[in-house]
């Protein structure tokens, strides 16, 4: 097994502890790929909840630009979803959350 392939089964096991749901493992894959070597750094491959200049990064990059919402969209979604990751939980990955993301919006499409 590949070092990303180990990657997605962390995030699939967050995605089950943490958010109990059981993930879409393509659409999770897909959406892995997509964040391409920045997986493998530490700091690139997870988000700071306690840092509002990261959430802002990611409202604008992803969920702007990626996902094509409207500025307005989402900056609670990424707050309840870090919250439910919980504030303690130093590593929040970036592809669990915008896995999160991509299906609370609706937009699989996207990515397969």
């Amino acid at each position: 097994m590949n070092q990303r392939d180990k990657l997605i089964v962390k995030y699939a096991r967050d995605l089950e502890t943490k958010f109990g749901i059981q993930p879409d493992m393509v659409l999770l894959k897909k959406i892995t790929v997509g964040l391409g070597p920045s997986i493998y750094n530490r700091d690139s491959g997870n988000i700071s909840s306690s840092e509002e200049g990261e959430i802002e990064r990611v409202k604008q990059k992803f969920l702007i630009e990626k996902l094509q919402l409207e500025p307005e969209d989402g900056l609670d979604v990424i707050h309840d979803i870090l919250s439910t990751y919980g504030r303690t939980h130093r590593t929040k990955y970036r592809a669990v959350v915008y896995y999160l993301l991509v299906k609370h919006f609706g937009k699989e499409s996207l990515y397969l």
